[in-house]
């Protein structure tokens, strides 16, 4: 069982940054697609970006344009750096990982999920 924790999380004003990590208890090489999801107090999980093996990314538009996903196989760890960030981008965010990734990006469906990280854009 491959275990995913996210950190980096935490309170910024509008407009500002926040890098978001996850780290795998393993090697993160069989995971054939990684991705961050969010989930805003009563609202839907959201997926926000996913990243391939290959390094092919996919956003939201919602996020596209401020957001950038990445992956460091060597370190065992996703990252998400975030960008211009507004009060709608409130939610805690997960990682989650796949072995059975194609390539779609809607189709993303992980096979293990971290614990979640708070993001709170406020004043």
């Amino acid at each position: 069982q491959v275990q995913l924790v996210e950190s980096g999380g935490g309170l910024v004003q509008p407009g500002g940054s926040l890098t978001l990590s996850c780290a795998a208890s393993g090697s993160i090489f069989s995971f054939n697609g990684m991705a961050w999801y969010r989930q805003g107090q009563g609202k839907q999980r959201e997926l926000v970006a996913v990243i391939s093996s290959g390094g092919s990314t996919n956003y939201a538009d919602s996020v596209k344009g401020r957001f950038t996903i990445s992956r460091d196989n060597a370190k065992n760890t996703m990252y998400l750096q975030m960008n211009s960030l507004k009060p709608e981008d409130t939610a805690v965010y997960y990682c989650g990982a796949s072995r059975r990734y194609g390539g779609m990006w809607f189709a993303m469906v992980p096979d293990y999920w971290g614990q979640g990280t708070q993001v709170t854009v406020s004043l």
